[in-house]
């Protein structure tokens, strides 16, 4: 009987986390221009679909002239971006951000869309803008990514070019700015080395575990540019540690199975990490607006005192229940008041008349 019940715990436990979550899992694919992250975002539709799982797709690049999978919410659908510029008289990326801050205005109906969907789909993929700096550092970017953090489960997926990243200085760059960009979003996130079809991703795997191999990788090189990423190799070691990292082919949709357990581990850590410090930050913010709000009624009450006090006006207050200050301002203390500042002001009137 007990082994019969250990191995149901473990069926449970050995469930697809992804198929147990009652909310879609949000995945906000990122990566620089042509690292291939809307083809990644292609494969990983047709193969979803594939095995009856569609995904829920939102398209939040209004620069693109096609998408090559199928999509559920287009920002193009709601925010025209040449009119943007042509109204805004703004360049390339001034009309994306405007777009972006335009479309973040209305964010609050894509939730409610997506969570229609969620007795019904396992993933929401949220496709970027191929100018990674337009939305990572944007105000629309960050409200877009908080406020599906704050509803649903969330991880960062960042699209890494392994071809172009076989210069080690070139995959320095990249390393930095995955780290710039998981320490400003703080999610779980996930690095993504796209097109391993073409270069076999281990030499990034090797670099990213042993020292020895990146210096000798750079032992050819004595630039400053060399010196540097060979000091940040270093630095970015116990950032490596903790990283999550897959190989993929956005072509042949290797890695695919891969993905979607390195997806099911950052649910994982979404839970148990980022949830519980997320209620702690709001129970602080909450406790700052109720002290605010104390602190400006009890400024209110001074101030109106010390004005009463001025003017000769005697006033009373009393506490609620609720401790909350009600001030007691009855017509006839009113009336009073305003007729002794009338008469003042009549008074300092007929004085400059008569001067």
């Amino acid at each position: 009987m007990a082994t019969a019940k250990a191995e149901e715990d473990d069926a449970v436990a050995g469930t697809n986390l992804l198929e147990r979550h009652k909310k879609p899992v949000c995945l906000i694919v990122l990566g620089m221009a042509g690292s291939g992250k809307t083809t990644f975002v292609q494969q990983l539709t047709s193969r979803l679909h594939a095995r009856n799982k569609p995904p829920y797709v939102i398209n939040l690049d209004p620069a693109c002239r096609e998408v090559p999978y199928p999509v559920n919410i287009d920002i193009r659908d709601t925010v025209n971006y040449k009119e943007v510029m042509k109204q805004y008289s703004l360049g390339p990326n001034g009309g994306i951000v405007t777009s972006l801050n335009l479309f973040a205005t209305k964010f609050d109906q894509v939730i409610k869309l997506v969570e229609k969907r969620s007795a019904n789909t396992d993933l929401a993929i949220f496709d970027t803008p191929g100018q990674i700096e337009v939305f990572t550092w944007s105000a629309s970017g960050t409200i877009i990514t908080e406020t599906l953090a704050a509803l649903f489960p969330t991880v960062v997926v960042y699209v890494i070019d392994v071809v172009r990243s076989v210069s080690p200085v070139t995959f320095m760059s990249n390393m930095l700015y995955a780290c710039s960009i998981l320490y400003k979003l703080r999610l779980p996130f996930i690095i993504v080395m796209n097109k391993i079809d073409v270069v076999k991703h281990d030499y990034a795997l090797e670099w990213m575990t042993d020292f020895d191999s990146f210096e000798l990788a750079l032992s050819s090189d004595s630039s400053y540019n060399a010196n540097l990423s060979r000091s940040l190799s270093l630095t970015l070691d116990e950032f490596y540690k903790d990283l999550t990292t897959v190989g993929f082919s956005a072509v042949t949709g290797e890695g695919f199975d891969e993905f979607l357990a390195a997806v099911d581990a950052a649910v994982v850590e979404y839970e148990t990490d980022y949830c519980p410090e997320h209620d702690r930050l709001q129970k602080l913010q909450a406790e700052a607006r109720s002290k605010d709000k104390t602190r400006q009624k009890d400024k209110f009450e001074s101030d109106f005192q010390e004005t009463s006090r001025k003017l000769g006006v005697t006033t009373g207050r009393y506490v609620s229940q609720s401790n909350e200050i009600l001030l007691r301002s009855h017509l006839s203390t009113v009336n009073k008041m305003f007729a002794r500042l009338s008469s003042s002001l009549m008074l300092r009137g007929a004085n400059l008349t008569s001067e």
